[in-house]
């Protein structure tokens, strides 16, 4: 009998702790974060050590940007359990946020062990710890919007240079499907070229053909354009070969890349000639001109470079000659591989890098190196990278917008490499509106707005004023949620989503619904189960408003009535509504209120239905449902 007993209380336990982990987990749903940890932690008192209280509460904290609680609870997943990579995460950048770079080193480290091929660790340096920055964080003071080109194939696409309204890209998609490259088994790339025009602010792209020449595309590869300021000469990367175009090897076998001009010759590009810049045993290639053309910029992987391919500077002479190649440095290159320059208008350096903090493989990033010698390349992060590569970065900027095209093998696209244009530009909005109360419309002061972003994230909090008016300022394409709250009120909550519209105003006025309306708590209908009288998870979630009211007014008395469908005996309903008016009651006072702050539960039965469905009446189960309920009234 014993055993039986303790068998039972046992059931009963793990029930109830069940039970605060399923509201817990609604109020967390529902940005209830901090109701949420009072759950959590009840459970967790109650013996619940599992992961999904601890992380849960780890996120809580986490996302009102509580960083010394949200790493204390992380701390005790992360020592009992195997955790999911994303929390770990979160621990980490806890760590980090509270500056506890030493704890987040051991943890990075551990992190790596498990997920090697996460884009945010790879090429982790622990002595950079402190500097370390998730740049899969897009840039929330800009509006981007990134779009896979309709010019793209399902081979590779890549590489963009504009002039004159045509683009300029190579694909391996030419017409010889039938000889491939080793390296990735597509067909060898060709020069194409394609006019777009602008209507109703997009671009319309007409039919992708090879680039307007004779000799340029030959059986091997050709990419990266750049074409000088009048149109007369471009710059093109081919694979070395001979003068009856075959492949040109060294003596150890390998074909190297190599820079050539031609010039535009009534509309079509001719006279092709190689730079006295290129070498038979290394590879030069990729050209950029600076502004005012009168520097090339390239990449080679020639002897004395710091890296496996370097980024190059020539001063660009006369009858065809150039200067003495330069090697930018170590503020730019690195022991790995740096390419694909571009200068915008504005003498920025655009390239892509796999030798510094990134994303994963190639990074693209910004460096303001031509003006300033000693300036460190910035990495552009997300969404123009990602864990795979990134490259071919073209930009036109005017003050407020920066608009243009860059490449990636990320995944999503048509094909290998595939081609993106992006519009990036400062973008910001307003969220305003007035408080008010939902039934008299009377302004309500003081009320706690918090603006939530997509992942969950507090990200502010204001208080209605004096008029009830409060206002946000937010930024374009996002998503946000509104959260309101006020004493003797319901929570209130609502998605906002912006567009692109620069410094629109988006009205939203707020109608909080009163708790108290005469002598009743007024919540949304308890309801049970047929035939039941445990309270459910979205009963429970109700009864908290009526916790929060006994809670903030100490001397309130209440009294609680239940009611039943007319489906049973009248005798047996009678009662089932006592049994779940004591329910009720019992979870009022589980939550620490005192017992003799009710006066009375009380059920009727089915004495007083809402609707037809007495005896003998077909109804459907929702219209049960609906006399299936609790009321709370108010005796002082």
């Amino acid at each position: 009998m014993k055993t039986n007993f303790l068998i039972i209380l046992l059931v009963f336990t793990i029930g109830t702790v069940s039970a605060q982990k399923k509201l817990a987990d609604k109020f967390f749903s529902n940005y209830g974060y901090v109701k949420a940890t009072e759950l959590y932690k009840k459970a967790f008192d109650d013996g619940d050590e599992s992961e999904h209280v601890l992380t849960r509460l780890g996120d809580c904290y986490y996302n009102n940007s509580n960083s010394e609680k949200a790493a204390y609870w992380y701390s005790k997943a992360v020592n009992k359990f195997d955790i999911d990579t994303e929390h770990l995460y979160r621990y980490i950048q806890s760590l980090k946020s509270i500056g506890n770079y030493t704890e987040a080193d051991v943890w990075t480290k551990k992190f790596i062990e498990n997920q090697n091929n996460d884009s945010r660790v790879r090429d982790y340096d622990s002595d950079n710890l402190s500097e370390y920055k998730d740049l899969n964080a897009v840039n929330e003071s800009l509006s981007i919007s990134i779009e896979n080109l309709p010019i793209n194939s399902e081979f590779s696409d890549f590489g963009s240079f504009i002039y004159d309204n045509r683009l300029y890209f190579a694909s391996s998609r030419g017409l010889d499907k039938t000889k491939k490259y080793g390296w990735n088994k597509e067909p060898f790339l060709d020069l194409f070229q394609v006019s777009f025009e602008e209507k109703d602010s997009k671009l319309e792209f007409g039919i992708s053909n090879l680039i307007s020449a004779s000799e340029i595309n030959s059986d091997y590869h050709e990419a990266t354009v750049a074409i000088s300021n009048d149109g007369k000469t471009m710059y093109f990367t081919r694979d070395n070969v001979t003068r009856k175009n075959k492949l040109n090897f060294d003596k150890k076998g390998t074909t190297h890349l190599k820079i050539y001009k031609a010039t535009l010759i009534d509309g079509n590009w001719e006279n092709i000639k190689e730079l006295s810049i290129n070498d038979e045993v290394y590879s030069t290639g990729h050209p950029a001109l600076s502004p005012d053309n009168k520097k090339l910029f390239f990449v080679s992987d020639r002897k004395g470079g710091i890296g496996q391919t370097d980024i190059y500077e020539v001063d660009i002479l006369e009858n065809n000659k150039f200067s003495t190649p330069k090697n930018l440095g170590s503020k730019v290159n690195t022991e790995g591989r740096e390419m694909f320059p571009f200068i915008s208008k504005d003498s920025i350096l655009y390239f892509s890098s796999d030798g510094r903090l990134n994303l994963g493989l190639l990074d693209i990033f910004k460096s303001d190196f031509i003006k300033d010698s000693i300036a460190e390349p910035e990495n552009l992060g997300a969404p123009f990278n990602s864990g795979y590569d990134d490259f071919a970065f073209f930009g036109m900027s005017d003050k407020e917008n920066l608009t243009g095209y860059f490449s990636s093998n990320r995944p999503g696209g048509k094909g290998n490499d595939d081609i993106y244009s992006f519009n990036a530009f400062e973008c910001s909005q307003m969220i305003t509106g007035i408080a008010m109360d939902s039934i008299s419309n009377l302004v309500l002061a003081d009320v706690s707005i918090k603006l939530i972003n997509k992942a969950g994230k507090v990200i502010n909090q204001v208080k209605s004023n004096e008029n009830g008016e409060y206002y946000f300022e937010v930024n374009c394409n996002q998503q946000y949620t509104v959260l309101a709250e006020k004493p003797d009120y319901k929570k209130y909550h609502k998605d906002i989503l912006t567009n692109l519209e620069k410094e629109k105003v988006n009205d939203h006025n707020i109608y909080l619904q009163s708790l108290i309306i005469g002598n009743q708590i007024l919540i949304n209908p308890i309801f049970f189960d047929y035939d039941k009288w445990n309270i459910r998870t979205d009963a429970e979630y109700e009864l908290e408003n009526v916790v929060d009211i006994l809670r903030l007014k100490p001397d309130m008395v209440i009294k609680i009535e239940s009611h039943t469908d007319s489906r049973g005996k009248d005798s047996y309903n009678l009662k089932l509504s006592n049994r779940r008016a004591k329910s009720t009651r019992d979870y009022i006072i589980s939550r620490g209120i005192n017992a003799e702050r009710i006066e009375s539960s009380i059920g009727f039965g089915e004495s007083q239905l809402l609707n037809k469905c007495t005896n003998g009446v077909k109804c459907t189960p929702e219209e049960h449902q609906i006399n299936r309920r609790s009321y709370f009234y108010i005796v002082k």
